[in-house]
C-alpha cells in the first residue's frame, strides 16, 4: 500500500467511513492531475471530504506556516470543516477564524501557524490587512460553497485575499449550483470540471408528498403533520422570517419543542439551535433558506416546505437536508387552496391525508444543558463526561452528544434525569473550578 493510500485509509478509519463515494473518489483522482479543480455537487453529497483528503495529501510535515487556506461563506460551515479535519486525527494543526470570534485569540494562535487555516472571507481579510497572517507559505486555496460566497457579497474580500497569495500552486472551487463562468479573480487555470449536479429536482431517495391546508394560514396543518411525523428530525422551511415567528408562537401554544434558525439571530443563538437539533434535544428546526446549505446536519428524515420555495434551486437545496448520501427522505409541500405544484416537479406527488384527530409530537428524549466552561478553561469532553457521570450520577446511556466551545460547552442528557443531575452537580467543581450549569434555552 502506498503512503498516500495509507494516509487516506487512516483518515477514513478515524471518521468511521468504510469507503468513498464516486464523487469523492473522482475528486481525489482529479486533484492528482495538473491544473486546478472545480467540483459541482449537490448539498449533502460529501464535498467537505472531497477536498479535505486532497488537502491532507499535499501537506508537508516539514514545512512551517499556513500551507492551505479554506474559505467558507458562513461561520457554521467553517466550523463544520474544522470539525471534520480534527476528527481525521492527522496530527496537523488546524484553526478556524470567523467574525464574532475573539480576534486576539486568533492572532495569538498564528504565532504558531496551523498547517490548515479555515475562515470566512471577511475575517481572513481582517488578518491580512492587519498583518497578523503571513500568506507567503500558502500553497493551496479552497473556495468552498463559492456560489454562496458570491451570493453573500464576498467577491471583494475573496478578490483581495487571492491577490495576497503569491505562491499558490493549486486551487479548488466547490459549488452546489452551476456557474455560468468562473470569475477571473479566482485565478483558476487548466481547470478540470467535475459536475455531479443532477438535472432532476427530486433525487431517487426522496419521496415528495403534498399536504392540503384548508386556507392561507397553514399553521394548524403543520401541527397535524408534525404529529404524524412523530419523534423524528424535521426541518420546516419558510421564505420569510415573519412566518417563522408566527409558526413559533403557534407551536409554543401547544408546547411543541422546536427552535428557530435565521440570519437575524445572534450567532450564539444560531449555534445553540443547531447543537440542540444535532443532539436530539430538539427535533424540529423552523428556518429560512439559510439552513438549506453549508450545514452538517445528518439523519434528517423529513423536510417540510411550509412556504413553497421561490425557485427550483431553492427546492433542491432545501431537499438536500434529507435523502443525503443515498439515504431516503420525504419532502412535504403544504399547499393552500390557491397554490399549485411547481412545474419543475415532473411527477405528480402523492397527496397525503392527515388524520381528523390531532396528535402532538412527543417531547424529545434528550435535554441540552449549558456548561460555563470550554477549551480556554482547559476543559474537554473527557472532563465533562467524568464530571456528569461521577458527580451527576448518570449512566453512560443517559449522556448524549457533547460539544465543547471556547468558553461554553453543551451536553445532551436524558430528559428524565436532567433535573436530578443538575441538583447533584451544581455544588460540584469541574477541574477544581466552580462552573455554571443549567438547561440551555
Amino acid at each position: 500500500m502506498s503512503q498516500q493510500a495509507t494516509i487516506i485509509k487512516k483518515a477514513l478509519e478515524q471518521l468511521k467511513i468504510e469507503a468513498l463515494n464516486p464523487m469523492q473518489t473522482a475528486a481525489l483522482a482529479a486533484f492528482q492531475q495538473p491544473g486546478d479543480l472545480m467540483l459541482l455537487s449537490p448539498t449533502g453529497s460529501g464535498k467537505t471530504l472531497a477536498f479535505l483528503l486532497p488537502v491532507l495529501l499535499q501537506l508537508d510535515p516539514n514545512q512551517t506556516g499556513v500551507q492551505t487556506l479554506i474559505l467558507a461563506p458562513t461561520r457554521e460551515l467553517a466550523l463544520q470543516i474544522e470539525t471534520v479535519f480534527r476528527e481525521m486525527s492527522t496530527g496537523y494543526k488546524v484553526n478556524c477564524f470567523y467574525g464574532g470570534h475573539d480576534f486576539k485569540t486568533e492572532k495569538n494562535s498564528l504565532q504558531h501557524p496551523p498547517a490548515v487555516l479555515i475562515g470566512t472571507p471577511g475575517r481572513i481579510t481582517d488578518h491580512l490587512e492587519k498583518g497578523s497572517l503571513d500568506p507567503v507559505s500558502i500553497r493551496m486555496l479552497v473556495l468552498d460553497e463559492f456560489d454562496k460566497s458570491l451570493e453573500f457579497g464576498f467577491e471583494p474580500e475573496m478578490k483581495y485575499i487571492i491577490t495576497r497569495l503569491p505562491n499558490l500552486k493549486k486551487r479548488m472551487l466547490t459549488s452546489a449550483t452551476e456557474l455560468k463562468e468562473i470569475p477571473s479573480f479566482t485565478g483558476l487555470k487548466q481547470v478540470q470540471k467535475l459536475n455531479y449536479l443532477a438535472e432532476d429536482a427530486v433525487p431517487s431517495g426522496l419521496e415528495v408528498k403534498t399536504v392540503a391546508a384548508d386556507g392561507p394560514d397553514k399553521t394548524e396543518t403543520l401541527l397535524s403533520l408534525l404529529g404524524v411525523i412523530g419523534n423524528e428530525a424535521t426541518i420546516v422551511f419558510c421564505n420569510h422570517r415573519e412566518a417563522l415567528e408566527r409558526i413559533s408562537t403557534f407551536l409554543k401554544r401547544y408546547k411543541v419543542t422546536h427552535d428557530l434558525y435565521h440570519g437575524k439571530l445572534e450567532q450564539e443563538e444560531r449555534e445553540r439551535a443547531l447543537i440542540k437539533f444535532r443532539n436530539g434535544s430538539n427535533l424540529i428546526l423552523v428556518t429560512t433558506d439559510l439552513a438549506a446549505r453549508g450545514l452538517d446536519i445528518s439523519q434528517v428524515r423529513h423536510v417540510v416546505h411550509y412556504q413553497l420555495p421561490v425557485n427550483e434551486q431553492s427546492f433542491i437545496h432545501r431537499n438536500g437536508r434529507t435523502a443525503r448520501m443515498n439515504a431516503e427522505g420525504t419532502a412535504y409541500l403544504i399547499m393552500s387552496p390557491k397554490e399549485t405544484v411547481p412545474p419543475y416537479i415532473s411527477s405528480e406527488p402523492e397527496a397525503m391525508e392527515l388524520p381528523d384527530t390531532l396528535e402532538l409530537p412527543a417531547a424529545p428524549e434528550w435535554t441540552t444543558v449549558y456548561i460555563g466552561a470550554g477549551k480556554k478553561e482547559k476543559v474537554n469532553k473527557v472532563d465533562i463526561v467524568g464530571w456528569l457521570l461521577q458527580k451527576g450520577k448518570l449512566e453512560k446511556s443517559e449522556l448524549g452528544m457533547i460539544n465543547v466551545g471556547d468558553h461554553i460547552s453543551y451536553a445532551a442528557v436524558n430528559s428524565s434525569k436532567v433535573k436530578e443531575m443538575l441538583q447533584l452537580v451544581r455544588a460540584e467543581k469541574l477541574k477544581t473550578k466552580a462552573v455554571k450549569i443549567d438547561i440551555a434555552r
